[in-house]
């Protein structure tokens, strides 16, 4: 099998687009990666994080998305106890940046079926716990993207969107069960040639528009905490914590499309 690189993800990257416009993103991510290198892609799983596996997951260390990320992704800010995935922003000062954050990626790429994690939020102006698919250029791909967003100033909502060919589409903020640092809430989504539906604890809460478009590409999975001073109408002008803050990650599962219930917390045991 050939070596697989671990490269920025774009979940935020997506959002200095919109912001700044394209040409600042592409410049902010690592080349394309080579043909020989292409990502294999990957079969279902239910992940418990009993313990890390590597072979599954990969650890984003020692780089920033751009400019406008106020922490370095680090292993330092990720861990696995208790059966638990923590995922931190942490106060730790270098000679550019004061913090330091968590996020995993998938080492494979996964296409159509259900995909679910279930975690619970710190709260903080700033910050954004995420769970979503990417693929992008560095990849050799349009950037295509499906996102889970808290923004943790507000923990009583969840940001739904999705990109293709680098644009966004069918975005909405919807209601959380409570307040997503209260406890642990399961967040689902459904990726179909058809379209894409996102389920919060197995309520569907959002669905892409007839004839909008969609992903064609698999993608790699992510779940990151990180922070930014830069986007304060997006995410809240950034309040330093008080403390170190961490997302709680207590699974993450993908179900290929055609496959049976795989677990019984799996939103497809509802569905089938």
């Amino acid at each position: 099998m050939p070596k697989i690189r671990l490269f920025p993800s774009a979940c935020h990257s997506a959002r200095l687009a919109r912001s700044f416009g394209a040409a600042l993103v592409a410049f902010s991510l690592a080349p394309p990666v080579p043909a020989a290198e292409e990502i294999p892609q990957g079969s279902s799983f239910f992940d418990d994080f009993d313990s890390f596996d590597k072979s599954l997951w990969g650890i984003s260390d020692g780089w920033v998305n751009g400019t406008w990320q106020n922490c370095r992704w680090s292993k330092d800010a990720m861990s696995v106890s208790d059966g638990y995935l923590n995922l931190q922003f942490l106060r730790h000062p270098t000679e550019k940046l004061d913090y330091i954050c968590g996020e995993i990626q998938s080492r494979e790429r996964y296409g159509y079926g259900v995909y679910e994690a279930r975690f619970r939020t710190a709260q903080g102006s700033g910050l954004n716990a995420a769970f979503f698919t990417y693929i992008g250029p560095h990849h050799g791909k349009p950037h295509g993207e499906i996102d889970f967003e808290v923004l943790t100033r507000d923990t009583s909502r969840v940001s739904l969107n999705t990109y293709v060919a680098g644009k966004p589409h069918n975005g909405k903020p919807v209601p959380l069960p409570h307040p997503s640092d209260d406890g642990f809430i399961t967040y689902s989504f459904v990726w179909s040639k058809d379209g894409i539906t996102w389920y919060v604890d197995g309520v569907k809460m959002h669905e892409t528009a007839a004839g909008s478009p969609l992903p064609t590409d698999a993608q790699k999975i992510y779940a990151s905490f990180w922070g930014s001073d830069s986007f304060p109408n997006w995410m809240g002008r950034f309040d330093e914590p008080e403390q170190d803050l961490t997302m709680n990650v207590d699974w993450i599962a993908f179900t290929a499309e055609g496959e049976s219930c795989q677990f019984p917390a799996s939103l497809l045991c509802k569905l089938e």
